[in-house]
């Protein structure tokens, strides 16, 4: 019994050390809301708290308090250091434990684990993110245009080539994971300060740059093993594409047109996709399929664009609202930085932009597919490809980070539309 009691005794002094009141977190709030007013010298480093630096202990307070003042705090119910990505040192209910342990104390919150986390040695972890091996809509767009060049190679009534279409399948894996390699090495001082990217492999420091080096310096030749396989006409202007591939990364640096680059290299596999085939170029119908993956490119990528730069948005509207004397420049603070692109150029008419651009790339689909000569059925996979386009550009929340990336996402579906019905269109020609 004395045991029991004296269990009963330390349950209740161990919850009411780590529990608070309804009255007292009112009181604590309270007093905490009041610093607002009185701005204080602190020890966060948060560049979004130089005119408050108080924000931060009082956002915590309500953070730790949301189950009993849920939506008080300005009338909405946002978690401050989730859209941030930033954590305090110290907690204001010391008791309490930590929603869970991905938030680190020095402001970086870990991301969840991926297939590569869970399944791969530890060795080749570091290499497998490098590539983006986990996320693989990048090899799907890179991919998509050569599958296209190669459906429009075959003869009329064939199908599609598979042993060109397994070795361009195989070399945009490799393509795409040394586009990353050397976007990585050549913008890891940018890396650094931003959230989104600080955990990439070489900006976090679980590689080194010399073994990035090394990883690109094998995946180029494993590339050129591919390249081998193919004619020498596509030899050639395959290893033209080096150029667009070492350059494009540098773009963001100099021009608000990074995403135009981008297009120019990553749909290269729709010139060579033919030439592979045929040995040579027919330019009315390689050159149209090739400006179309252009245009394309730029309605995907500048929506990808847009998930970059929400979360100043946010921040800009949230201090703007309760903190007169802050005020965000988005594209200067991307300008510093050293970031440009079509999201920033754009600005309010991306739409109309994107609109434009979609509709120039169907057209081109439509004159290339004519060139050829392909069936009603290529005609009608174009109507169902403008119908997931539209529903893109029309239906894209671009101050929303997720939506953005859905739609981003959504495009290997446009990819197989595409490519489908190329393969009809010259299967019943």
């Amino acid at each position: 019994m004395a045991f029991f009691g004296l269990s009963r005794v330390s349950r209740r002094l161990l919850k009411s050390s780590v529990s608070v009141t309804p009255s007292s977190s009112s009181a604590l709030l309270q007093s905490q809301h009041k610093s607002l007013s009185n701005p204080v010298t602190t020890h966060y480093t948060n560049p979004f708290t130089k005119c408050y630096p108080s924000w931060n202990d009082n956002y915590q307070v309500w953070s730790k308090g949301r189950e009993l003042h849920q939506e008080k705090f300005f009338g909405v119910g946002w978690n401050y250091r989730l859209i941030c990505g930033m954590s305090s040192s110290s907690s204001v209910l010391e008791g309490k434990p930590k929603k869970d342990d991905k938030e680190k104390s020095d402001g970086v919150v870990v991301k969840e684990a991926s297939w590569i986390d869970l399944y791969l040695p530890e060795e080749v972890r570091g290499y497998a993110k490098l590539a983006r091996l986990d996320k693989p809509i990048g090899t799907w767009l890179l991919a998509w245009p050569c599958m296209w060049s190669i459906a429009l190679a075959a003869d009329p009534g064939s199908l599609p080539s598979f042993k060109y279409m397994a070795l361009f399948g195989c070399g945009a894996l490799l393509l795409r994971g040394a586009g990353c390699t050397i976007n990585d090495l050549l913008d890891q001082d940018i890396d650094t300060k931003v959230d989104r990217t600080k955990l990439r492999p070489i900006a976090s420091g679980l590689l080194t740059p010399f073994q990035g080096i090394g990883f690109l310096g094998l995946q180029l030749l494993l590339g050129l093993g591919i390249l081998l396989q193919l004619n020498n006409y596509s030899r050639v202007l395959g290893a033209s594409s080096l150029l667009l591939v070492f350059s494009y990364p540098l773009m963001k640096r100099f021009t608000f047109w990074p995403q135009a680059f981008l297009g120019l290299t990553i749909n290269w596999g729709a010139l060579l996709g033919w030439t592979a085939v045929k040995g040579s170029i027919a330019p009315s119908i390689v050159l149209p399929l090739y400006l179309s993956g252009v245009c394309w490119t730029l309605v995907y990528d500048t929506i990808y664009a847009h998930q970059l730069h929400h979360h100043r948005f946010l921040f800009q509207l949230l201090f703007h609202v309760s903190c007169k004397c802050i005020h965000f420049d988005d594209k200067e603070d991307d300008v510093k930085v050293g970031v440009k692109s079509t999201a920033l150029r754009f600005g309010d008419n991306t739409k109309l932009w994107l609109t434009g651009f979609g509709t120039a790339s169907i057209g081109f689909l439509a004159l290339s597919g004519f060139s050829a000569d392909l069936g009603w059925q290529y005609y009608a996979s174009l109507a169902a490809a403008s119908g997931q386009l539209g529903w893109q550009i029309g239906t894209a929340d671009l101050s929303s980070g997720a939506d953005c990336s859905r739609k981003f996402v959504s495009n290997k579906w446009f990819g197989a539309i595409i490519f489908s019905g190329v393969v009809l269109g010259r299967s019943f020609q």
